[in-house]
């Protein structure tokens, strides 16, 4: 038989073990209150026989007679089992029918007798002492232990009247949290096919709570706007790679073929030749750009991260830069007094800074100037580096870092469009913060938690 899926889950499997569990536990508990109650009850009938035992032993014989009377009539509830029997083994007193076979003087024992009194026979479980007597007369005291199974069947009914509705619940409310995991797992599921289809906005159901299904649901999620925007990025990056290759591409073969027909000379075969090496030079380096921006996205540079000594970094891009600056007409301004480290890789950090310095020194006009700073503020250290071009628009500074943009202002200017794409990347790998402000001029802001 085909049982439902719901049936089948691990939820439902769970909650029918513990449900299990709970009535193996229940038993043994329920068992050992029964074992010792019944010992205990034992215990005192056995302490009650042979104290009565040795009282009618101890007294005359007429008394003796008198004193198991007097016992069996003061028995309203028919518990009580006494008798007297000669030598020989034939009833004097009592209301046992005949003297049970087996029995050891002085040792109690579980028997069956027949209760034979003025209401009729009757067979019964009873518990027996018995003790000789000095005239030879064997004396049998006992009681009746059917209240022991009683007590058995109270406990049975206990059993039956709580264990078994409690462990009807438990299956029911498995069932239920089974039927109810499923149908979440379907919808998420159905969700998943659709993503799989190709429908990236498809997104797995929530429902405000924080259980383990909607925590997991809510990190998919967001997993999932992280990979749509990636894929979107992939894609605008290849229309803009395309864009911009295409475009030295063209004239490199445009120039070779002009070079072909045209070239009178081999000094002009080398102009031309020169001139297609440099449009292809220029679609290496896109590449190379490209590649670099992906490995470190990647993180595949996490190896080479160690302590970093901002003031080093930030003097040795001044050095550099400095006489660019002065052929370009622009002072450079460096301070760097403070000494401050943070975690981070040295190479990755330098290759930063120059892109910052290098965008600030060739947007800034002759006569301008450009400053790198390393300042503390709170507890972090903060690379700024602040210059008195024209700056970027407030609704072009989050579009500057993605690939290939490049503003109405910088359109005229020799690049890429790749360098602040390049320092982004750098600083998102790190976990620091990079933020873009404006005029006069450009400033721009790389912060980092200082290492401990």
């Amino acid at each position: 038989m085909h049982l439902p899926d719901f049936v089948r889950t691990t939820t439902f499997r769970w909650t029918l073990a513990i449900a299990s569990a709970f009535v193996l536990c229940s038993l043994v508990l329920f068992g050992f209150v029964y074992w010792e109650t019944a010992a205990y009850m034992t215990s005192t009938f056995d302490d009650l026989i042979v104290g009565e035992l040795n009282i009618i032993a101890a007294d005359s014989p007429s008394q003796r007679l008198e004193h198991i009377k007097n016992r069996l009539r003061d028995d309203p509830r028919r518990v009580r089992i006494a008798g007297l029997f000669g030598a020989d083994g034939h009833r004097i007193a009592g209301n046992i029918e005949s003297l049970p076979p087996g029995l050891t003087p002085g040792i109690q024992t579980n028997a069956v007798v027949v209760r034979d009194d003025d209401r009729g026979r009757e067979t019964e479980k009873v518990r027996l002492v018995t003790d000789t007597l000095s005239g030879g007369e064997i004396l049998v005291i006992g009681r009746n232990v059917e209240d022991i199974a009683e007590i058995a069947d109270i406990v049975r009914r206990a059993l039956a009247l709580g264990l078994l509705p409690a462990f009807a619940l438990a299956i029911v409310i498995g069932l239920a949290l089974s039927w109810r995991a499923q149908q979440r797992l379907t919808e998420v599921n159905r969700r998943i096919q659709r993503i799989v289809a190709g429908d990236l906005r498809a997104r797995l159901p929530t429902r405000d709570s924080d259980d383990p299904f909607d925590q997991l649901a809510v990190s998919v999620n967001r997993m999932l706007d992280e990979i749509e925007a990636l894929i979107q990025e992939i894609a605008g990056i290849g229309d803009n790679i395309a864009h911009d290759l295409r475009t030295p591409l063209t004239r490199v073969r445009l120039r070779l073929e002009r070079g072909r027909e045209r070239a009178e000379s081999m000094e002009e075969l080398r102009k031309v030749a020169d001139q297609a090496i440099a449009g292809l030079d220029q679609s290496l380096t896109i590449i190379t750009a490209l590649l670099r921006i992906a490995e470190i996205e990647h993180s595949r540079r996490l190896e080479g991260f160690g302590d970093v000594r901002l003031a080093t970094v930030v003097r040795e891009v001044a050095d550099l830069y400095d006489p660019i600056a002065e052929d370009k007409g622009v002072t450079l301004r460096v301070e760097a007094a403070n000494d401050l480290t943070v975690r981070g890789d040295r190479d990755l950090l330098f290759e930063a800074v120059a892109n910052l310095v290098d965008n600030a020194i060739k947007f800034t006009p002759a006569g301008g100037g450009v400053e790198l700073a390393l300042l503390q503020r709170g507890g972090e250290s903060v690379i700024r580096v602040s210059d008195t071009g024209p700056g970027i628009p407030e609704i072009e500074r989050e579009a500057v870092i993605k690939r290939f943009f490049r503003s109405d202002k910088s359109r005229r200017t020799e690049g890429l469009g790749l360098g602040l794409s390049l320092v982004a990347a750098i600083v998102k790998l790190h976990g620091f913060r990079f933020a873009i402000a404006g005029g006069p001029g450009c400033t721009v802001e790389i912060a980092c938690p200082q290492a401990r």
